[in-house]
């Protein structure tokens, strides 16, 4: 277990009301080209619970990347004017593309030159994804539009939904892949940055014939109940956490690359249930945790992360976080979890 503190609440009262964003979650993390942070999140409603008014998603907030050791601060948004708003032309529960689509959910930002990109999954209900897509920001994430890049949700038996993508220093972006339902592992896949958008330029990593090869067909580089994943480049090494729906905590893994054996992968877990305090408790019951987004910016020794939180019975609370945690134990060997 690494040595994990919680910094502060990123959205809610006090925080996040001036955008419209009272409740919400996620919160992928990225820096913009021009150096300001760079956030997505996930279902959000005006008020500080799940549900009422104001159901957007995604929505996009920007941040002084120079608060990240006190609790990232939002300086705008993503719309006209202050209020946050959706940044996909689509309405919830409405047919769009001859599915009926009950919202579009973000897993990850990606940078690359002067553009970012935003990997997103449109789904009917929850844990069903009908398609994923691409969509493009070309002013720093002020505003989206679609590539036309897009996937069905059953590619890979259903392991190319929830998406985290981070570039190398070989002109290859590197993504780990996994379902949205929590109930499977991690595929890879390796993109040249100048073909994210291009789904035939995609190949995935795959054991066949007794090797380990690209454009084999996928084969599972970590087993387990895996859900929202991230992957970051930190001080020289590759930091990847996820959360683990099957031990019901956030994992971090830190890497030399990404074709690591994850199975032998230094291994820890950096938050746990809710033990980050009484005050998360509602009517006896504890609210769930998930996410755990990599925040740049971070070191090995101060590695922030950006963690979720909803109670589903009540719909309250439901926010994101700012957690810190000490991950530099794992650059010496396998950890216990």
């Amino acid at each position: 277990m690494l040595s994990t503190r919680k910094i502060t609440n990123l959205t809610g009262p006090g925080h996040t009301d001036r955008f419209g964003v009272g409740g919400t979650d996620l919160g992928a993390p990225a820096i913009a080209p021009d150096g300001h942070l760079v956030a997505v999140f996930g279902d959000t409603f005006e008020e500080d619970r799940v549900g009422g008014p104001g159901w957007r998603s995604p929505v996009v907030l920007l941040g002084d990347p120079g608060t990240l050791r006190t609790g990232i601060e939002w300086t705008a948004s993503a719309g006209p004017g202050e209020y946050a708003a959706q940044v996909m032309a689509y309405r919830h529960m409405k047919r769009l593309r001859r599915r009926r689509i009950t919202t579009v959910i973000p897993t990850d930002l990606l940078t690359v030159g002067d553009e970012m990109f935003l990997h997103v999954m449109a789904c009917e209900g929850l844990g069903n994804v009908a398609w994923t897509e691409i969509l493009r920001s070309r002013d720093g994430g002020r505003s989206w539009a679609e590539t036309g890049t897009r996937w069905r949700g059953g590619l890979h038996g259903g392991l190319f939904q929830m998406l985290t993508w981070c570039r190398g220093d070989d002109g290859f972006v590197y993504a780990f892949t996994t379902g949205f339902r929590r109930d499977a592992g991690l595929l890879l896949h390796r993109v040249p940055e100048g073909r994210v958008t291009d789904p035939a330029a995609w190949e995935p990593w795959g054991f066949r014939d007794g090797a380990w090869a690209w454009g084999n067909p996928p084969t599972l580089v970590l087993d387990g109940r895996l859900g929202e994943l991230s992957l970051r480049r930190v001080e020289g090494r590759w930091v990847l956490s996820f959360f683990d729906e099957g031990h019901y905590r956030i994992d971090v893994m830190v890497l030399a690359g990404p074709l690591d054996d994850l199975f032998r992968a230094p291994r820890a877990a950096a938050l746990t249930g809710c033990d980050w305090g009484r005050e998360d408790h509602s009517r006896g019951r504890v609210a769930q945790l998930y996410g755990g987004y990599v925040v740049p910016g971070s070191s090995l020794r101060e590695l922030h992360l950006v963690v979720s939180q909803m109670h589903s019975e009540s719909g309250h609370p439901y926010r994101a976080m700012q957690f810190r945690t000490d991950a530099s134990p794992l650059t010496t060997g396998v950890m216990e979890p």
